[in-house]
């Protein structure tokens, strides 16, 4: 599976030390960018990037039924919010924000289980992970991230018929 990395420079940090750990992991990882620390760049010059090369890939991936041609994205910025704004403009992209689990869950005395990133992957096949960079622990980023990778797509049929009326 091939991994998009992108983020301005409110994720820079992060995006750095998650693309070591995706690279360690045996991910192949595509930085898109940015490159280098700057202050003035803007996300969405990379953020676009990213979501077209996943929306290739599922184009690819539904013209051929090869399922090997698999890829997601990880994107960060400050909240997170506006890069999945950008990322979900693009066609076949189903971006979801993350910066931790709701309060909801604690209210009710359980333990936070990272329920809404198993969801975004079971239930709605998310494909581009949006974090916000100012709100996660480079501990909590790993481990959202690593379960995102590792969680499937449910198949069901409510499932599916739900993602095609996206469009």
């Amino acid at each position: 599976m091939i991994i998009y990395l992108a983020t301005d420079h409110a994720g820079f940090a992060l995006k750095e030390k998650v693309k070591k750990f995706l690279i360690d992991s045996g991910y192949t990882v595509e930085d898109c960018g940015a490159h280098t620390l700057n202050p003035d760049d803007d996300y969405p010059d990379f953020i676009r990037i990213a979501a077209e090369a996943v929306s290739k890939c599922e184009q690819e991936k539904k013209e051929t039924g090869d399922l090997s041609r698999a890829c997601r994205a990880i994107i960060f910025g400050g909240s997170g919010q506006g890069e999945a704004m950008v990322a979900n403009r693009i066609k076949r992209v189903r971006a979801v924000v993350y910066y931790g689990e709701p309060s909801v869950a604690l209210a009710k005395d359980e333990e936070p289980k990272l329920s809404i990133i198993k969801l975004s992957r079971e239930h709605n096949d998310a494909n581009i992970l949006s974090i916000g960079a100012r709100f996660m622990s480079e501990k909590k980023a790993l481990q959202a991230i690593d379960l995102w990778l590792t969680t499937s797509f449910s198949e069901e049929e409510r499932h599916k018929r739900r993602i095609d009326n996206i469009g």
